[in-house]
């Protein structure tokens, strides 16, 4: 009996120090009691995060979050976070099969798998972010009561459009399906990430493709038809039977549509297929959709900043100014309307415009610049015979440079004052008095860099651009600044990348692909529109989290690498602040697990302040190793010498020696036999 209680004891005895070693190695992992409410209550006294939510945190949370040691290789391991993003497929029209949801749930899911947010214009050379994101897709047929409700709305309108002299396809307004499908999503609440609405209605009478505005397409001026649009909400539809549409670089160049059955945009339009080849053409799209629409690539980097400044600087040339084109009220309605409604800014961010003017004549470093910007190249024209024709741009990086070293002067000359706190973006519009083409890098209007934006334009009124759109040539209105200065403010300020631009880490590159770049977006030679999308909105506010976050975890690491240089937060830190440095870290890190979370389900103002309140930890780690470092002293110890090696001295010598003599002996020992005759 007394040997069965001692077996039992000793069993208990091993399990709990198992227990306890196994509670030694890993990192906070549970929830912690409590801890939820106390930040949430901090978030409602102090919204902007700043406070220090650990000076107020209660005895007994302190003594949880201290429950768990730490090691740096696993805390660095732990620094791998993934954003849960939702997307809900909607299959629209009565050619979807009851199975056609989960084969296209299988396809996206053999396609989709977590990967890093990515930079294309980094501040370092490292386009990779240390936060991924991976899909969560939910595909679902929609009631028969939507697709008859389109479909109707779809015939009438055909049948009410006159046929079109100048294109095959009928121009149908978008709002004819929007309107439907948006008051859909209305009825949809609470709403779960993003909407995309596949529409399969069947063949109409008459091809038909949607108009994003008012009028028809002239000689002079082409509008482009497409067959999607992106809402204001967090939804777009896509009409799989609209077209065929095709629209790109006329000539060659990367992001064309191809015509024909090739583009999943006309997987309809083709030879039949079966369901599964169309479900996986449906399939490549919507993951196209999520890689540019939903998770897109920043342009750069955007740090958070309390006071968002845009500076209009007009240089004109002529003796009174045009706004013709270039209405500054405009361009400043359109980001407040967004901001009044509760997009683009986050927390306590503020967002003013002003506007200066300078007269061209009056400005030698206008004058300086330009000219030094400016150079030529020659096209080829077949008129009565090949002719060579010469014509000028500005080189953008040049005039930049430019720019950026007489900045001063121009705050000078256009009477700006110098702002002290927050970031300003000045936007240097050159309105020059001249009747020649000028271009920015011969095909922009309107660049935009880090630390600002610029534009030109002359009296000339429009060009032929490269682009093409369902067989005929686009027209650049060069005189119409405003939707050009909308998408660059858009880049500059907020690191929104345009829908055409994504980058790629397969091909270390940046890919350009025109397939999302015509209807609601600001981007791009096929849309008109000036108004924002879901796209751009959500982009604006995710780059600026993204940021923060990316520059946490950075910041974290190099913490962490820092204690291991040192041998260790063992060996760094004393009792007390090894103590409080695991209480410090174990609440950092479940700050920023609560900030992912947020952004995934889109709350951005929450993951704002959970990111806020885990600077403030942030930086007391670093105080805590950074005084524990400067504590630190160098010892000496001393050890005893280990006893010289003689045995395998001795070896060595006699086979040296043993080797030597084999070789003064060579000739004897290894003579041919054969010639002693």
């Amino acid at each position: 009996m007394a040997t069965t209680a001692g077996a039992a004891a000793a069993v208990l005895l091993l399990l709990l120090l198992l227990s306890v070693a196994t509670t030694s190695t890993i990192s906070l992992s549970y929830p912690i009691m409590g801890l939820d409410s106390f930040l949430s209550q901090q978030s409602r006294l102090d919204p902007q995060a700043t406070n220090d939510s650990f000076l107020s945190l209660p005895s007994h949370l302190r003594k949880a979050l201290s429950s768990a040691s730490t090691h740096h290789r696993h805390l660095i391991s732990s620094l791998q976070l993934s954003l849960s993003v939702s997307l809900r497929v909607i299959l629209v029209g009565p050619s979807f099969s009851s199975g056609a949801p989960s084969l296209l749930s299988s396809y996206l899911s053999a396609v989709s798998s977590s990967d890093h947010f990515h930079v294309i214009s980094p501040f370092s050379t490292d386009h990779r972010h240390h936060t991924k994101h991976s899909l969560h897709l939910d595909a679902s047929l929609a009631s028969s009561s939507l697709s008859s409700q389109i479909s109707h709305a779809l015939r009438s309108q055909i049948s009410s459009t006159p046929n079109s002299l100048r294109s095959p396809l009928l121009s149908i307004p978008y709002t004819t399906v929007d309107n439907i499908i948006r008051q859909h999503f209305e009825k949809e609440k609470p709403h779960e990430g993003v909407y995309i609405y596949l529409l399969n209605l069947g063949p109409q009478s008459k091809s038909y493709a949607y108009n994003y505005g008012s009028g028809e397409s002239s000689p002079a001026y082409t509008k482009c038809f497409g067959s999607l649009w992106t809402g204001k909400d967090r939804y777009l539809w896509v009409d799989l039977a609209a077209g065929p549409v095709d629209y790109g670089p006329a000539l060659s160049g990367d992001g064309v549509l191809p015509r024909g059955e090739f583009h999943p945009l006309a997987a309809l339009h083709g030879g039949p297929k079966s369901e599964k080849a169309l479900l996986a053409d449906f399939a490549s799209l919507v993951h196209s959709a999520y890689q540019v629409l939903v998770v897109p690539s920043l342009r750069i980097p955007v740090p958070f900043e309390n006071s968002l400044i845009v500076q209009f600087v007009h240089v004109y040339g002529g003796e009174n100014k045009d706004s013709n084109g270039l209405d500054w009220k405009t361009i400043e309605r359109t980001f407040m309307d967004e901001v009044n409604e509760g997009g683009l800014l986050l927390g306590d961010q503020s967002l003013r415009f002003k506007t200066y003017d300078l007269r061209y004549a009056h400005c030698a470093i206008c004058s300086f610049a330009i000219s030094r910007s400016t150079n030529s190249y020659t096209s080829r024209f077949l008129f009565d015979n090949y002719t060579l024709i010469v014509s000028e741009y500005l080189d953008s990086k040049r005039l930049h440079q430019i720019l950026l070293d007489s900045a001063g002067e121009f705050r000078r000359l256009a009477n700006i004052p110098e702002e002290e706190f927050g970031r300003v973006l000045p936007v240097y519009v050159f309105d020059l008095d001249q009747n020649a083409l000028l271009l920015l890098d011969r095909y922009h209007q309107s660049v935009a860099f880090k630390d600002m934006v610029i534009a030109v334009r002359t009296r000339n009124a429009q060009t032929v651009s490269d682009y093409s759109c369902n067989g005929r040539h686009m027209f650049t209105q060069t005189r119409e600044l405003e939707r050009p200065l909308v998408g660059s403010i858009l880049q500059s300020m907020w690191g929104v990348s345009p829908t055409h631009l994504s980058w790629s880490p397969r091909h270390n590159s940046t890919l350009v692909d025109y397939t999302w770049s015509v209807g609601q977006t600001p981007f791009g030679p096929f849309s008109e529109t000036l108004s924002l999308s879901f796209v751009q909105k959500d982009a604006a506010r995710r780059n600026i989290l993204l940021t923060s976050l990316n520059y946490s975890l950075t910041s974290a690491i190099d913490v962490l690498e820092s204690i291991a240089a040192h041998g260790g937060e063992r060996n760094l830190l004393k009792r007390a602040r090894l103590v409080e440095f695991v209480q410090r870290w174990n609440l950092f890190k479940y700050k920023l697990d609560k900030a992912v979370s947020a952004l995934s389900h889109l709350d951005f103002e929450m993951a704002l302040y959970f990111l806020r309140s885990s600077d403030h930890d942030l930086y007391a780690i670093h105080s805590l190793v950074y005084h524990a470092s400067q504590e630190m002293e160098a010892s000496l110890v001393c050890f005893k010498d280990p006893p010289f090696p003689w045995a395998s001295f001795s070896g060595s010598v006699v086979v040296v020696f043993a080797l030597f003599y084999v070789y003064t002996k060579r000739e004897k020992l290894f003579s041919n036999k054969r010639k002693q005759f």
